[in-house]
């Protein structure tokens, strides 16, 4: 991954907080409660109300990926 490209990701995370500033505190809460054979529900409604909903059960690769991912964005100076 470019170092560069990363960097480009923090000014997006901290208006990211500055527009919904439960958020960051609830993903990093929820991130640190994964675990293989945990679940996770995703659920999205567009503007016309049209919803799209998933339920992932995790595999211990799937946590070392979110895993990754936080400390990734950790370096990067954001939270998850």
């Amino acid at each position: 991954m470019n170092p560069m490209s990363v960097m480009k990701l923090r000014p997006l995370m901290e208006r990211f907080r500055e527009n919904h500033p439960a958020i960051p505190q609830f993903l990093h809460t929820a991130a640190s409660g994964l675990e293989e054979e945990g679940f996770i529900g995703l659920k999205v409604t567009n503007a016309a109300g049209q919803k799209i909903e998933a339920n992932i059960k995790l595999t211990a690769e799937d946590v070392e990926l979110f895993n990754a991912l936080r400390e990734l964005l950790a370096q990067a100076g954001g939270q998850m």
